[in-house]
C-alpha cells in the first residue's frame, strides 16, 4: 500500500504540473485572425512588413516562445528570451539564450544588453509580447553603476540564505537594477505591449513576479533598506551597493516607475498561469484515483518545517472519507545554518517524514513545479513512516541531515527523491499529503 500511495502522490504531482505547460496555456489565450492579435481577449492590429516582437525571460521562457511562434507561424516574429541552463527549447525565429540562476551571471548581463538593445529597436504601432515567467529575477541580469555583478552575486546569496520570503527579494532586487521594477517596458518605443506572465510568488503580485520588470513598482529604495536592516544583512553588504541604496533613500537616485506612470499606460500585463490552476488538476487527478480530495490553500508560507508540521497535523486530524488526499501550493523557506545540499521543498518532506514514524498510513509529497528544488536536480521528496524506519534502519540520523539543511544526500540514500528534469515551467510548489 505505502508504494502504491507514493506513486500515487507522484501522479498527481505530475498532473498539477501538465496543466501548467506554457503549450496549453499560449493556446487558450493568443490567437491570431485575419491580420490581428487577440492576446487575452485584447485585438492589436499588425503593422504590414513588421515583426511581432518577441522578448522574455524565466525558466519557462522557452517553452512560451516555442508555443507562440507555432501559433504565429503566418506572420514574422523577432526577438530574444533568457532561460535558466538546460531550460533551452529548438526556436525558429527567436534568439535564445541560457543563464545562471538562482545567481546572476556574465551569460545574462551580455543577453540582458541584448534585449535592451533590441527593445530600443522597436518601432512605433509595433506589438511586443513579453514571456514572463519564475526565474526572471536572476535571469535579468545587471547591476549598479559603480558596483560589479559579483557585489550582486553576493546580495543574492545573502537574501536566499536569510528567510527572506520572495517578495522582499524583489523588492532588493529591483532596487539594484534598470530593468526591473517596470524598467524595461520603459525601454521600447510602442503603444502595443502585452506581458503574459506565470506566477510564481503566493497572492500571484504581479510587481513581485520575476520582479516585476513591466509592471509599476509600489516598493522604493527605503523599503528595500528595510527589508535588509530586518535580516541583519546591511553591514554585510558590498560598500558599492550599499553606497547605491543610500544614494537612492536620499533621491539622489531616480526611484522606480510607480502605478499609473504614463510611461506604461500602454502595457497590458495578463496573468496566464498560477498555481491554483495546477492545484485544481492536482485535485481532479486524486479524484480520478479514488481519493476523498480537499485544497487547503494555494498561499502556503512560512518556514519549511512549520509548514511540515502543518500539513502532517492537518492529515493526522482528516475526519472525512478516506482514502484521502489533501492539497496545498505556495511556497515555503528556510533559513539555511548547515552546509549540506537541499532545497525547500526536499527539507519540507524530510521534516514530516520525521513526524510520520509515529504516524502510520500518511504520504507527504513536497515538489516545485518547475522541476528544480534549491541547488538540486530534484524536484523535491516523498516521504512516508515506512521510508523513515527504513532510513534509521540503515544507520540514516534524519535529525542529522535536518540540521545540516543535507534532505537532498538524506533522501538520495533512503530514497524519496522525485526528478522530473526541467518541467519548463513555474508556479511555486505543490504539496500534498495521502491519506489511508
Amino acid at each position: 500500500m505505502t508504494n502504491m500511495m507514493r506513486e500515487h502522490a507522484i501522479s498527481i504531482f505530475n498532473a498539477a504540473v501538465n496543466a501548467v505547460q506554457p503549450s496549453h496555456l499560449m493556446q487558450q489565450h493568443v490567437r491570431l485572425r485575419d491580420g490581428a492579435l487577440t492576446v487575452c481577449g485584447k485585438k492589436f492590429s499588425l503593422p504590414a512588413g513588421r515583426p511581432v516582437w518577441m522578448f522574455g525571460a524565466g525558466k519557462a521562457a522557452a517553452a512560451m516562445a516555442q508555443a507562440l511562434e507555432a501559433l504565429l507561424s503566418a506572420v514574422p516574429v523577432q526577438g530574444l528570451v533568457i532561460t535558466k541552463y538546460e531550460h533551452a527549447l529548438p526556436l525558429q525565429h527567436i534568439s535564445i539564450a541560457e543563464a545562471g540562476h538562482p545567481l546572476p551571471d556574465e551569460n545574462g548581463v551580455r543577453a540582458t544588453a541584448q534585449m535592451v538593445a533590441q527593445l530600443k529597436a522597436v518601432q512605433p504601432g509595433d506589438v511586443v509580447l513579453f514571456l514572463l515567467s519564475g526565474g526572471a529575477s536572476a535571469l535579468l541580469a545587471d547591476y549598479p553603476g559603480g558596483a560589479s555583478l559579483m557585489q550582486v552575486q553576493q546580495v543574492f546569496e545573502l537574501l536566499l540564505k536569510s528567510g527572506a520570503d520572495i517578495h522582499e527579494m524583489n523588492i532588493v532586487r529591483k532596487h539594484l537594477s534598470s530593468v526591473k521594477g517596470g524598467q524595461l517596458a520603459l525601454l521600447a518605443n510602442t503603444t502595443a505591449w502585452c506581458s503574459l506572465i506565470l506566477s510564481d510568488v503566493v497572492g500571484d503580485e504581479l510587481s513581485i513576479i520575476g520582479s516585476g520588470p513591466t509592471v509599476g513598482d509600489p516598493s522604493t529604495f527605503s523599503d528595500a533598506c528595510n527589508i535588509l536592516d530586518k535580516y541583519g544583512l546591511t553591514a554585510k553588504l558590498p560598500a558599492a551597493i550599499h553606497e547605491h541604496l543610500q544614494r537612492g533613500c536620499a533621491g539622489d537616485i531616480s526611484e522606480t516607475p510607480k502605478p499609473g506612470h504614463p510611461g506604461l499606460k500602454h502595457v497590458n500585463n495578463f496573468l496566464v498561469g498560477s498555481n491554483a490552476i495546477a492545484l485544481e488538476a492536482a485535485k481532479q487527478k486524486a479524484i480520478s484515483l479514488g481519493y476523498s480530495t480537499a485544497v487547503l490553500t494555494s498561499a502556503a508560507t512560512g518556514q519549511a518545517t512549520s509548514v511540515a508540521a502543518d500539513l502532517v497535523a492537518a492529515a493526522r486530524d482528516w475526519k472525512g472519507k478516506r482514502p484521502a488526499c489533501i492539497l496545498m501550493g505556495g511556497e515555503s523557506t528556510v533559513t539555511v545554518t548547515g552546509h549540506g545540499l537541499g532545497g525547500r521543498n526536499q527539507h519540507l518532506a524530510l521534516a514530516a517524514g520525521m513526524l510520520l514514524v509515529a504516524q502510520p498510513g500518511i504520504t507527504i509529497l513536497s515538489a516545485g513545479t518547475d522541476g528544480t528544488d534549491g541547488p538540486t536536480d530534484a524536484a523535491g521528496a516523498v516521504a512516508d513512516g515506512e521510508l523513515m524506519l527504513s532510513a534509521a534502519a540503515q544507520g540514516l540520523d534524519a535529525g542529522h541531515y535536518l540540521a545540516q539543511h543535507d534532505a537532498y544526500h538524506f533522501f538520495e540514500k533512503a530514497g524519496g527523491l522525485i526528478k522530473t528534469g526541467p518541467t519548463q515551467t513555474n508556479v511555486m510548489d505543490i504539496m500534498l499529503a495521502i491519506i489511508s
